[in-house]
């Protein structure tokens, strides 16, 4: 038996095992962490709205799903009263394509808004429709309560190399007087009238194991037309979580509008989420002139929002349902195309969109790996 051993395989030996044996008291640097069921869960919306990444049919899921998406809302759901079996076709379509429906928004109740005659048979068509989503299995239900959305205020503005941009300024519609249709109506007005819709609709929810999500005003303005803006600020919000204590009333939290706002993002995350009445999320960025009053929406790379320590604070709060990354910037790629038409001036589509995809993804898994 030949003992002898020579320099070179020594330095050979040492070489082969280098690269499977760890050095100590290093730390491997972890792989990037996929959404589970106690993260959040990055989203598009589908359908036929302006803002949709993709319709219903296969072709539009697929657009979707290559973006690395799994998860959808739809920004308009059926008429009211929703039927179960409606919702559940919509559901197992979107399951054929790979697609979870995790969100869907609820419309068509002006007499509720206002306070006028004929809003219980409009509540009654908002129980019927919550029912029907929780036996479809539907967890969170998104609505709107502007007595008027101010979006006559928006704008274009140029951002880099030509890039679209959203900007509001109150200025150029704080005098527009109130539509005839929709009047004008005080602050305690529209609290009372959300107040009776809340007493109503709130136990149904509960009981039908879905959520309700309720946007911010956006723009937050002062006045809208002449009407008050229950969701105009923090307050509002704090204000609205605590008429029915419930995970069913919550709210769409949005970092957005959070800092139009002059608040901290990440505290106001963590004051609601702690609560657990976070139900949806939206993700974008702004850089504001005026709290409430003028600022510019822009990509998620160069706003005033620190959007990873939003996520990060959505990680550490294990919230497990829907972030949107919406609101995408017009590229000259998506105004060159076919049929393209901005739902918001200074609006992007599809190639925005998945670059909003991206960095909301990268931002969740660096999150996910601390």
């Amino acid at each position: 038996m030949n003992l002898k051993v020579t320099r070179r395989k020594l330095l050979q030996a040492a070489g082969a095992t280098a690269f499977v044996a760890p050095v100590v008291g290093q730390t491997q640097i972890p792989g990037p962490r996929a959404e589970g069921r106690d993260t959040p869960k990055i989203c598009l919306q589908v359908g036929d709205s302006g803002l949709s990444a993709g319709n219903l049919v296969d072709a539009g899921m697929r657009r979707v799903k290559q973006l690395g998406v799994d998860h959808v809302l739809m920004g308009g759901g059926p008429r009211i009263p929703w039927e179960e079996s409606r919702i559940r076709s919509i559901m197992e379509n979107l399951k054929s394509g790979g697609l979870t429906l995790g969100n869907m928004m609820i419309s068509g109740f002006p007499n509720t808004l206002y306070g006028r005659s004929g809003r219980d048979e409009e509540i009654e068509k908002i129980q019927q429709s919550i029912r029907a989503a929780g036996r479809a299995g539907l967890p969170v239900v998104e609505y709107n309560f502007y007595a008027h959305r101010i979006v006559e205020g928006y704008y274009e503005e140029t951002g880099r190399a030509g890039a679209g941009l959203t900007a509001f300024d109150y200025d150029r519609v704080k005098d527009l007087p109130p539509l005839p249709q929709e009047g004008a109506h005080s602050l305690e007005e529209m609290w009372g009238n959300v107040t009776y819709f809340l007493r109503a609709v709130v136990p149904v929810a509960e009981e039908s194991g879905v959520r309700l999500a309720l946007h911010p005003n956006d723009p937050p303005a002062p006045l809208s037309r002449g009407s008050g803006q229950i969701m105009g600020t923090v307050e509002g919000w704090k204000r609205l979580v605590g008429i029915v204590p419930s995970k069913a009333n919550g709210i769409t939290f949005d970092c957005g509008v959070t800092r139009e706002m002059g608040q901290d993002p990440v505290e106001v995350c963590r004051y609601f989420g702690e609560r657990d009445c976070i139900n949806h999320v939206h993700f974008r960025n702004v850089r504001v002139g005026a709290p409430y009053e003028k600022y510019t929406e822009v990509f998620l790379d160069e706003g005033e929002v620190n959007m990873f320590a939003v996520m990060k604070e959505l990680v550490r709060q294990k919230y497990p349902r829907l972030v949107y990354p919406e609101h995408p910037r017009a590229l000259d790629y998506d105004r060159e195309s076919a049929g393209f038409k901005s739902y918001y001036p200074g609006g992007g589509g599809y190639a925005a969109f998945a670059y909003n995809v991206g960095y909301a993804r990268a931002m969740l898994q660096a999150a996910l790996s601390l």
